[in-house]
């Protein structure tokens, strides 16, 4: 009788054990690291807290990247599972992300300051104050002096729909600063969770993998890095995008167009959801023209409601061209830097002009791949969106690594091919390496650190592994 021959991924599996609850404690310990290492190298508040001791804070940030090695490893031990014979439900990669989220709640923020920005914007709007012309320096206070530097005179470049929850946060919380963070974080978690619902519904209506969408597009670690950790809007703006879209692929065309307009009331990218809103209508029977008459009605309407309600007037249009920071790291930022070098160097007048030149050819660069992007994949609008939106990140004038989180939330739902997603999940991997828990600028002690804690973090996960492969007194491998 003939050898009964095993599948390659059993084999896999049995050889190597990798099961979900242990993907689900290696994922834990990563997030209690990253929490723990935050009390002394996260973005803290300055008027709280003396600063730690130099000792202190080196261990937190070598903790820190400790927790996203670990935490990395788990996502990736997750995918194995997923893509495995017998995947996790979708509850259950549910209860692995609110396990991982959890210790996350109530730590210091990490990877950026904007959160204490949005809570001066907020206070600010509380206190009638215009956001689109004036920066936090305008408020004063120990709550402006949280905000970094950079920012202290820059005008808000959020929408009115954020505008008005940071304002009502701000009178809920009376300016006090814990409450303050722990609000923001809650709205975040609330973006995330509305992120986690839609994934699988527009992945079934993509003809994807709902487990496979909620594995790269809510378990991923920019999510809980940058999204829970960092707090910031963008949840929020992918969460109402995410369902919009949902409720554009099914009944409620209008409700979708309501709910990917206030997106983009959170943050201006989301705008170019309508593009697949009028596309789903018409793959659904409505003539163009009534697809777009429908979607711009219903987006005005709710752009209107919505400026009024929160007070804030229509500055918010000028403010889109709200200036990124000087020593951003986007494609056309560098190369502007560098040319702009070159000119001084050659002592010609024009250096001055390199980066604005470079930043408009970006946004042309970004107009013509997103035209090239919907001609070719208008059949398939979700997907088209998060190509769209990716190449909105990756091509414009500014870039960190959340934004990559517009266009990979989409590409993880609708993607086509397993290529695809495992060239997206790469990227992830690689960007949840890229700020420092501060939010500053790096310098070659920090970086020593991080590289410190990324080697202690291999180095534990080999040593796991080589002990997985040891067989215990008694048993054979």
């Amino acid at each position: 009788m003939p050898a009964k021959t095993v599948p390659v991924d059993q084999t896999l599996s049995v050889d190597h054990p990798v099961d979900l609850r242990r993907c689900q404690v290696l994922g834990l310990t990563g997030t209690v690291f990253l929490a723990l290492g935050g009390e002394t190298a996260g973005a803290l508040p300055v008027r709280d807290h003396l600063a730690p001791a130099p000792a202190r804070a080196a261990l937190g940030l070598v903790a820190v990247y400790f927790g996203v090695v670990l935490l990395t490893a788990a996502w990736m031990l997750l995918g194995r599972l997923v893509r495995g014979p017998r995947p996790p439900s979708q509850r259950s990669l549910l209860l692995v992300l609110t396990v991982w989220a959890a210790p996350l709640l109530l730590a210091p923020p990490l990877f950026s300051r904007d959160v204490y920005s949005y809570l001066a914007q907020g206070a600010m709007v509380d206190a009638h104050m215009d956001v689109y012309t004036q920066g936090p320096a305008r408020l004063g206070g120990p709550l402006a002096h949280e905000v970094a530097p950079v920012w202290q005179h820059t005008a808000a470049p959020y929408g009115p729909a954020f505008l008005a929850l940071a304002s009502a946060l701000s009178g809920l919380t009376h300016g006090r600063l814990p409450a303050g963070l722990l609000g923001m974080r809650l709205l975040a978690l609330l973006g995330v969770a509305l992120m986690a619902a839609a994934l699988p519904r527009l992945a079934r209506h993509s003809g994807a993998d709902p487990a496979a969408a909620l594995w790269l597009g809510a378990l991923n670690p920019l999510v809980l890095l940058h999204l829970v950790a960092g707090a910031h809007n963008d949840a929020l703006m992918l969460g109402l995008l995410g369902l919009g879209l949902v409720a554009a692929c099914g009944r409620w065309p209008v409700l979708g167009a309501v709910l990917v307009t206030s997106a983009a009331l959170v943050k201006a990218p989301a705008a170019l959801g309508l593009v697949a809103v009028v596309a789903l209508l018409v793959r659904s029977g409505r003539r163009p023209s009534h697809a777009i008459a429908l979607t711009t009605a219903a987006a005005a309407a709710t752009t209107v409601t919505a400026t009024a309600v929160a007070g804030t007037g229509y500055g918010w249009v000028h403010a889109l061209t709200t200036p990124v920071s000087p020593h951003n790291w986007a494609l056309t930022s560098l190369l502007g830097r560098a040319t702009r070098a070159a000119l001084e160097h050659l002592g010609s007048g024009l250096a001055p002009l390199a980066v604005p030149a470079w930043h408009l050819l970006g946004l042309a660069a970004t107009a013509a791949a997103v035209s090239l992007i919907w001609l070719r994949l208008r059949p398939h609008p979700v997907y088209a969106l998060g190509l769209s939106l990716l190449a909105v990140a990756v091509l414009g004038p500014a870039i960190r690594p959340w934004y990559v989180l517009w266009g990979l939330f989409l590409i993880a739902a609708a993607g086509p091919s397993a290529p695809v997603r495992h060239r997206v999940a790469a990227l992830a991997g690689v960007l949840a390496l890229a700020v420092l828990p501060s939010g500053g600028p790096a310098d070659p002690g920090l970086l020593v650190l991080a590289v410190c804690g990324v080697l202690l973090g291999l180095a534990v996960l080999w040593q796991a592994h080589q002990s997985a492969r040891t067989p215990a007194p008694g048993r054979t491998a």
